[in-house]
């Protein structure tokens, strides 16, 4: 399994009933034997730009395990839904990862040593 990040911009119409638009992700994501491992609603934001003659779009970020078919599969699926306006679908640089944990390992041990001299 490897480590993905997913955005969704759903069509703003779906802005007050966006559930089962995204149960369909969710479940799509489920069916792919994937994993979530952190979700956030980012709202109704502006486009830069007009897509499909739209000029909001509402965000859902998605944290994914997935294995190696998968992505093929969900763009397939994703390509076509009439709920989604665009969606980026990319795998997480490992590296980065590292370095974030290796910060806030460092940070961490920075405050420990700021408390005993308190």
């Amino acid at each position: 399994m490897k480590d993905y990040e997913l955005v969704v911009l759903f069509h703003p119409d779906l802005e007050m009933n966006l559930d089962p638009a995204l149960d369909k992700v969710k479940k799509l994501i489920e069916t792919n034997n994937g994993k979530i491992v952190k979700e956030e609603a980012e709202g109704k934001k502006r486009l830069a730009y007009t897509i499909k003659g739209q000029e909001f779009a509402v965000y859902h970020y998605y944290e994914l395990q997935l294995p190696a078919e998968a992505p093929a599969k969900m763009s397939s699926v994703l390509n076509i839904a009439d709920e989604v306006l665009r969606y980026l679908l990319v795998r997480t640089d490992d590296r980065k990862a590292k370095y974030t944990a290796r910060r806030k390992e460092v940070a961490e041990k920075e405050t420990e040593e700021v408390e005993k001299e308190a």
